[in-house]
């Protein structure tokens, strides 16, 4: 079967249910960080740029929690933007990246924009283009990152799963939808991301490019321009990544992050949430020192005294000392005034983070870290060498991922907007009409 056969002819009663729910826990997740995130510096640039920039055109689409209408495109940018501002959506390992971020935002501003013209979408059509989204997005990932000696940024790949998850909503006939996922792979957002790790900025993990380009290479391919093919769909190298679509499950492989920071910093936050619930005498005034070992790639993030928002959330030092002095890592402790709090950086000044040999060999099959504390009379604590909690062998339930985003969006959101989100969410199966279940999303945020 085709790739576009299979994008046409794809249904919820295809996926397995512990499938279905973890693309149900993705949902949730995404905009709860996206709620979380809206009122931050990158979202409210972003969303600027997007009225002013792309104002008008044939698709218009509602800025997430904001409600004004833009062009489609300006609205892959912001929506991309604040997705990836708030490093707390999920992931997944083997293709080192995200879907969700760019898969979201995108194929919600592309349903929104249907629904302005008259296009009936119900909720399990939307639903079925999330999923095909997530799966042919993951599944890009993986041959990028197994073809490709280079670690790009995740919007390198997802627009591949804007690509097919919008097809299906556009009714794309198979020639224009090769053209647009090549267009969309020949326009590939490839970013270094250790760059961006080295260097934190907005540009994070290039969400935003990747949901335009997406959108982009669907209206390009319906106006004509041919792109074809997509070597990482369609190139010899790349079948063993797409052979078994169908009967196997990457959204099985996804993660969900409890904190919202660098996935390579997880495992020492969890190492750490263990360790002081096993000796609660661990305080910020009684730690003299912490020692975190981790792979080269995570004590890379360091991140002591981060300048602002995005070095605070690439980084490790910094979330590890804000758990400790305030018990809690949430988008309050990575933003605004929280990055020059004297408790946090008083703890931060006391951690160092190294590299553990035996931890960098096990990357990137396992992301594992090994944290020692030492209290200031001399008392020392080791934790064993930790995974995140997440991690698909250790999974946040259903429960953890409602408790997440009422933390998150609680930042601006109020009681009542937050059980109408997540009641869309939770129904969004069932609706006849998918946008306007999804409405509270389109609401104006407030705090």
């Amino acid at each position: 079967m085709s790739l576009h056969a299979f994008c046409q002819d794809f249904t919820l009663a295809q996926v397995p249910a512990p499938t279905r729910a973890i693309l149900q826990k993705s949902l949730l997740d995404i905009l709860g960080t996206m709620a979380g995130a809206v009122s931050n510096a990158t979202s409210q640039t972003l969303y600027r740029y997007a009225r002013k920039h792309y104002p008008g055109g044939e698709f218009l689409a509602r800025l997430p929690f904001d409600g004004t209408p833009v062009n489609l495109l300006g609205a892959g940018w912001a929506g991309g933007f604040t997705a990836d501002s708030l490093d707390a959506h999920e992931g997944h390992f083997t293709s080192k990246g995200h879907a969700g971020a760019t898969v979201v935002p995108a194929l919600l501003a592309l349903a929104d924009a249907l629904h302005a013209q008259g296009r009936i979408i119900s909720g399990r059509e939307l639903l079925e283009a999330l999923c095909l989204g997530y799966e042919t997005g993951l599944r890009a990932g993986v041959a990028l990152m197994a073809t490709s000696p280079t670690y790009h940024a995740s919007g390198g790949f997802s627009a591949i799963g804007v690509v097919c998850g919008g097809a299906r909503l556009l009714g794309l006939d198979e020639a224009t939808f090769r053209h647009a996922l090549g267009i969309a792979e020949y326009f590939a957002a490839r970013c270094p991301m250790m760059r961006l790790i080295e260097h934190p900025t907005m540009l994070r993990d290039a969400h935003g490019a990747g949901a335009y380009n997406g959108l982009n290479a669907l209206l390009l391919a319906r106006e004509g321009v041919t792109g074809a093919p997509a070597e990482t769909l369609e190139a010899e190298v790349a079948g063993p990544y797409w052979n078994d679509l169908g009967s196997r499950w990457e959204i099985d492989a996804q993660y969900f992050k409890p904190w919202p920071v660098c996935r390579w910093a997880q495992p020492a936050l969890t190492a750490m949430t263990r360790l002081s619930a096993e000796h609660p005498q661990i305080d910020a005034a009684s730690v003299a020192a912490i020692r975190v070992e981790t792979f080269r790639e995570s004590s890379c993030l360091q991140g002591h005294r981060p300048a602002d928002a995005d070095e605070a959330q690439y980084a490790l030092a910094f979330p590890l000392a804000a758990l400790i002095a305030r018990g809690r890592v949430g988008p309050e402790e990575v933003t605004g005034a929280a990055i020059g709090a004297a408790d946090i950086l008083a703890v931060s000044e006391r951690i160092e983070i190294v590299e553990a040999a035996d931890l960098s060999a096990r990357f990137p099959e396992e992301i594992l870290s090994r944290v020692t504390v030492r209290l200031h009379d001399g008392t020392t604590f080791t934790s064993p060498i930790t995974a995140a909690l997440g991690d698909p062998h250790q999974p946040l339930t259903l429960a953890d991922i409602e408790a997440k985003f009422e933390l998150f969006a609680a930042v601006n959101l109020s009681p009542a907007a937050r059980a109408a989100v997540k009641g869309a969410v939770l129904e969004l199966e069932g609706a006849a009409v998918a946008i306007e279940t999804l409405a509270p999303i389109f609401a104006p945020w407030h705090r």
